[in-house]
């Protein structure tokens, strides 16, 4: 949630609190934990902070209960059900806070993309990859014209950005690890890959001194002027623009929530 804090606190005027909602399960608790030490870094008021049982059908209850908080800001830890759950609750109530997303599982595959349409507009939530003109490293959009080929038939995500490019960079990272090191050497890949920087799919990877990646590249992208649910505004890039980090920006933050919905 770093870069959706960075973001909310980028605006004029800048919000001064923040809800914080996530499920009671690993994922999530983990968001929301990071989130808690993003909204302290920010200054943020914490106003209204619970978790719910991953069995969780009715998310109305939970929608209303954030509304009469009254946050500026709202973050959601949720997996793809949850997603969808709450993102029809917020639309349906017409719930309009300043700022809603941050954790969300779900929205960067396209079954969820295609089956929520328009009520996605506003909403904010991470990525990995996206088929921006900033993020076509080499290699990766001739990868994901062979998979696009191959995926109707194998049952998969259609478009394959959200796993595909960083499934295929893991295996080319273990790939020039064992040509560096000549060898299965358990030891001497994991030193090997402490230290080397690696070319693939995704550009130049290399990792820090725990094992992440040495600098993040979790995106935050926010969807806009999504029409129906036809699949072709996600292939162009159309309904959804990538706001940070800047390196990456593909288009600009429409603040507030509010302004996305019209």
């Amino acid at each position: 949630t770093k870069g959706y804090f960075d973001l909310a606190m980028a605006q004029s005027p800048k919000p001064q609190t923040v809800a914080i909602v996530a499920a009671d399960a690993e994922f999530a608790r983990n968001a929301s934990d990071g989130a808690r030490i993003n909204a302290k870094a920010a200054n943020l008021k914490v106003v209204y902070d619970r978790t719910y049982p991953p069995s969780t059908t009715d998310f109305a209850p939970i929608v209303r209960a954030i509304q009469a908080a009254n946050p500026d800001v709202v973050v959601l830890c949720s997996y793809p059900l949850d997603s969808a759950g709450l993102v029809r609750a917020v639309n349906e109530i017409g719930y309009k806070p300043k700022m809603i997303g941050g954790a969300m599982v779900g929205p960067s595959s396209t079954s969820f993309k295609t089956q929520m349409g328009p009520l996605l507009n506003g909403f904010i939530t991470f990525d990995f990859w996206l088929p921006v003109k900033q993020m076509e490293f080499p290699g990766v959009l001739e990868l994901l014209s062979k998979y696009q080929s191959r995926a109707q038939a194998e049952g998969v995500d259609p478009l394959g950005y959200y796993l595909g490019p960083w499934a295929y960079a893991y295996l080319q990272v273990l790939s020039q690890s064992v040509e560096a090191t000549k060898g299965l050497d358990d030891a001497k890949l994991a030193q090997h890959m402490h230290a080397a920087t690696f070319q693939t799919v995704v550009g130049d990877v290399k990792f820090g001194a725990n094992g992440e990646w040495e600098k993040s590249r979790v995106l935050e992208v926010q969807f806009h002027d999504v029409k129906n649910n036809d699949i072709d505004q996600w292939k162009h890039m159309t309904s959804e623009a990538v706001i940070w980090p800047p390196e990456y920006k593909s288009g600009d933050m429409i603040f507030p929530y509010e302004k996305a919905k019209n």
